[in-house]
């Protein structure tokens, strides 16, 4: 380069920007002269570029010292994070892809701080899971959150895109598929030098977060676009539903038994839609089935009559003992019965072995510990001692860097609530129970937010919580707790359970 060619520091700052190179595009000669530049992810190398009229240009060590690495970063950044872009939302196959493009050459760039391109571009945040996204070209990028169990299709999809993108160019940037999370990019493509062939192979941490995310989604207990969308539950066909899943169980079979489980919870739960204070009989019959149908999936049960309505009677038939694997659905049946005040089906579910729904791998450690803690505290040898040891264990493991299954968003507002509620309940801290009972059924409410959906309607841990306190002469004012029926909380509407 000429002299009169050599940028000065105004130039740096005003047109250098942060910018992703293919890997194999650094000869050993260009290399020599980009000491500051570095791989940041398998086929991607950091640099910065100088964009002018005529030209860009990948800048030099030389380049740099001219300015400053510190300095000459934050603009690079800034000039990045203005580049304009065009966003789209593509429907593929079940799940949503975004598209960012446009005609500037550093897109695919954007890719090195997405959470913060992201909320510039859609002004939404992206989940602390962060995202699948694919750089095809240095055009654009594409990207799926981290969000919901839709994560399954969007791996495929887009690992198929990126290879069809980049071979097609111009600009040619990576045909990888890679995970965005905490401003780092990891590949998820492996490629055979010699048979030049591409598979997708996810990393434990990865696969078990996507299982966790098709568990939970599949459930309906995350807080989607889906979900807010998604129409008001229709508690007829519920009632419905409950009912056939309970005539389709067969004599001496589990079959269809957590199906029906599920849909008698989801009934329960959407009949306070219409009746908030669960003041009317056929509320109570939701309730009432569910937890029988809850009891009856992890401990068996003996032939007994479940009440759809005053017209429909049911018969659940003999049922064996066949726990399943599932640790939060056992937590669905233990909340239900803690709300019903059923002792004997509490002692009945704490019974079941830990190391059965220890074989749950879909979900975090902090889940089986509070599932050990609850056991404890109901169970025969209920120990304190033992009890806070498994509560200061649920307490470290559901710490944002532990959690590796579950969205933390969902950790924070939905599963954590219960156990903070419990620890005050058993210290018997009536002013920070209050305060904690205001927070979780704040965090209830935001995380769902205007969302019809069964699970918005009542935050079943916190229910339960807050019935034992009740029980145990905690001050709490049943009039006064959204999202608590009045009549379950202060024991009202319980009615007689058949013996399990």
């Amino acid at each position: 380069m000429n002299p009169e060619q050599t940028p000065d520091a105004g130039e740096l700052l005003r047109g250098t920007y942060a910018r992703l190179l293919p890997a194999d595009s650094i000869t050993p000669d260009i290399a020599g002269a980009m000491r500051y530049a570095r791989v940041v992810a398998d086929g991607l190398v950091f640099a910065y570029a100088l964009d002018r009229p005529t030209d860009v240009r990948i800048l030099t060590d030389r380049d740099v010292e001219r300015v400053g690495i510190e300095e000459l970063g934050r603009a690079a950044y800034a000039n990045l994070m203005r580049v304009p872009v065009t966003h789209e939302e593509i429907p593929h196959e079940g799940t949503i892809l975004h598209s960012f493009h446009g005609d500037s050459h550093f897109i695919g760039s954007q890719a090195l701080f997405l959470s913060a391109a992201v909320k510039r571009v859609t002004g939404e945040e992206l989940p602390r899971a962060g995202a699948l996204v694919v750089m095809p070209s240095r055009h654009n990028l594409v990207y799926h959150p981290l969000a919901d169990g839709t994560v399954v299709d969007a791996v495929n999809g887009l690992a198929a895109y990126a290879l069809g993108a980049y071979e097609d160019g111009p600009g040619a940037l990576s045909p990888r598929l890679y995970w965005w999370h905490r401003g780092s990019l990891t590949s998820l493509t492996v490629i055979d030098e010699e048979t030049r062939s591409f598979s997708v192979r996810p990393p434990q941490r990865l696969l078990g977060l996507m299982r966790g995310l098709d568990r939970l989604d599949r459930a309906g207990r995350l807080a989607t676009r889906a979900t807010a969308a998604a129409p008001a539950p229709d508690t007829a066909a519920l009632n419905d539903a409950t009912a056939d899943a309970i005539t389709g169980l067969s004599d001496g079979s589990t079959a269809g038994l957590a199906g029906a489980f599920a849909s008698a919870v989801d009934l329960a739960l959407a009949g306070c839609a219409a009746d908030p204070r669960a003041a009317l009989a056929d509320t109570w019959d939701g309730w009432a089935v569910a937890t029988q149908l809850g009891t009856a999936l992890f401990t068996g049960a003996r032939a007994q009559e479940c009440h759809l309505g005053e017209d429909r009677v049911l018969r659940l038939p003999d049922t064996p003992t066949a726990p399943p694997a599932d640790a939060r659905a056992w937590l669905d049946a233990l909340y239900l019965a803690v709300i019903c005040r059923n002792t004997e089906r509490i002692s009945r579910l704490c019974r079941v072995p830990l190391e059965t729904l220890r074989q749950d791998d879909t979900v975090d450690a902090y889940v089986l510990h509070w599932v050990n803690a609850l056991r404890l505290y109901f169970g025969d040898d209920d120990s304190m001692e033992f009890v806070a040891e498994a509560l200061g264990d649920t307490m470290k493991t559901s710490a944002p860097d532990e959690v590796t299954h579950a969205p933390v968003e969902f950790v924070n507002a939905v599963d954590y609530q219960p156990v903070a509620l419990f620890h005050r309940l058993i210290t018997r801290n009536f002013n920070a129970f209050a305060e904690t009972l205001a927070e979780a059924l704040t965090e209830h409410a935001a995380y769902w937010g205007e969302s019809p959906v069964p699970r918005a309607r009542v935050p079943l841990g916190v229910l339960a919580m807050a019935s034992l306190a009740f029980d145990g002469g905690f001050p709490i004012d049943p009039e006064r707790q959204p999202h608590l029926p009045k009549y379950l909380l202060n024991r009202e509407r319980i009615e007689w359970l058949p013996t399990p």
